[in-house]
């Protein structure tokens, strides 16, 4: 298999595939992720039947589609397209029956693409599986899809004929900063962590984006390549990205940018009131899809019963703080905003959320793996703390996030800062036992006077790749 990471994934799929029972296996995943790629490497694609819904297709094309691939494997199927997705399960079930393989495998790739409106996909997909399918020993059904609300919402909490039929759920994450780095090697891109990291932090470890990246170039001038010159190959990704996973995606696209604006995330009200638009349904609807397809996380704040909204995907993050305020005539944009300050304060709250993304590094990393914690950033009139890692001994991880170009060097000013922001936590979280202050820097940390008895732990960049 030519497969980068997935460990977890490809060990689920063997069961299912060693399984003496009909299977039922739902992938889902944000766009460029890689769902397909998995799924057809893993099987070799040797499918009995493989579609791939049609972006935007009528209802009559999708249905023309699936008669299509069915009349190239068996032309007796006839060339005349089914009179509805009940007629073109029958039809499937015919084309399976003539199968000798053992273990028979059907791939409905972009599912939500498929379901047009009003055309009882759904309902005709739930009765090939109830009705036969899963009374037989020898089917292996994966479904598979972008848009992760509508695999949610139809799938995993369907209230009608699918309820609770799935035998297994894979979610598909992007990949890790180790995993990247294993990718880019791959296709002969041998940089170092920094580049690699600051590469993550503009388009995560999204496999679509790394594989256009071009190894004869540096980073800042596949950048500028990918999203500056006038032919950039990711010139329209933003609109075609959420346009594709959400219909009526302009209201997705107006919480994300408000979202942006601000580091530490939004409440509900604030959103609201941001919004101009009085609390409902559609709204939790929103926020719930863009959850899903990992864009935004939630998260409760120290001392806040309310849940805040934080945008996460760096793809996103990058396109407002660069790309959304229109074009330039400059086409070596990103070459000449290295080192600058704009650059160097992108560096910084990107740094943040790569450590957040990496969280079960960072936990290794201190040797916490096993303990139970919540984790949140903190801010308030009196202090920012980029990390707060509570832990189920009663010991908090103080986490402060430093990118810089050599190792950090603490000042008596920063010290100061420590601990007063070490007394606010201390005062907030009332049986904390013991307040550790931790600093995850690009270079390491400068011992001195300051650092020597203030500073119980550093990590480094090269942890976030462990």
């Amino acid at each position: 298999m030519d497969l980068i990471g997935r460990k977890s994934e490809i060990t689920q799929l063997k069961c299912i595939k060693e399984s003496k029972e009909s299977e039922f296996v739902m992938v889902y995943g944000r766009r460029r992720v890689g769902k397909t790629h998995l799924i057809r490497e893993f099987f070799g694609n040797k499918f009995d039947f493989h579609i791939t819904g049609i972006a935007c297709g009528s209802y009559h094309e999708q249905l023309s589609n699936f008669r299509s691939v069915m009349y190239s494997i068996d032309e007796s199927i006839g060339e005349k397209v089914p009179a509805n997705w009940w007629n073109a399960f029958e039809q499937l079930k015919m084309l399976l029956l003539k199968s000798r393989r053992t273990r028979k495998v059907i791939f409905l790739d972009e599912v939500p693409w498929i379901d047009t409106p009003r055309s009882e996909f759904v309902k005709a997909l739930e009765h090939f599986w109830n009705s036969w399918a899963s009374a037989r020993k020898d089917i292996i059904l994966v479904v598979c899809g972008s848009a992760a609300s509508w695999m949610v919402k139809h799938i995993v909490r369907n209230r009608g004929g699918l309820h609770n039929r799935l035998t297994m759920k894979i979610k598909l994450s992007p990949f890790t900063l180790s995993e990247t780095r294993e990718y880019l090697r791959k296709r002969g891109i041998r940089w170092n962590e920094r580049a690699v990291a600051e590469c993550y932090m503009a388009l995560g470890g999204i496999p679509y984006y790394l594989r256009l990246l071009d190894r004869t170039k540096s980073l800042a001038q596949n950048i500028d390549m990918l999203f500056f010159n006038q032919a950039a190959l990711l010139g329209d990704e933003f609109n075609n990205l959420y346009a594709s996973l959400f219909r009526n995606s302009e209201e997705h696209v107006r919480i994300v940018s408000i979202l942006a604006q601000k580091r530490s995330g939004h409440t509900r009200k604030e959103i609201i009131e941001a919004l101009g638009v009085t609390d409902g349904g559609s709204l939790t609807r929103h926020l719930d899809e863009l959850e899903q397809c990992e864009f935004i996380r939630r998260y409760k704040a120290l001392g806040n019963t309310r849940y805040v909204y934080q945008l996460t995907d760096f793809y996103t993050l990058f396109y407002f703080n660069f790309i959304a305020k229109g074009p330039t005539l400059d086409e070596n944009q990103w070459e000449n905003m290295l080192n600058t300050s704009t650059y160097n304060t992108w560096c910084g709250l990107s740094f943040e959320r790569l450590c957040f993304a990496h969280l079960p590094q960072i936990k290794k990393a201190l040797g916490i793996s096993g303990i139970a914690t919540k984790t949140y950033s903190y801010r308030d009139t009196q202090v920012q703390i980029d990390m707060v890692i509570e832990r189920a001994d009663k010991f908090v991880s103080m986490c402060e996030m430093k990118y810089t170009s050599k190792p950090y060097s603490i000042s008596k000013a920063y010290a100061e800062q420590l601990d007063k922001k070490a007394e606010v936590l201390s005062d907030k979280i009332k049986n904390a036992r013991v307040i550790q202050t931790i600093l995850v820097t690009s270079s390491g940390l400068k011992n001195n006077d300051y650092s020597i008895n203030r500073v119980v732990n550093c990590l480094i960049l090269s942890d976030l790749f462990d």
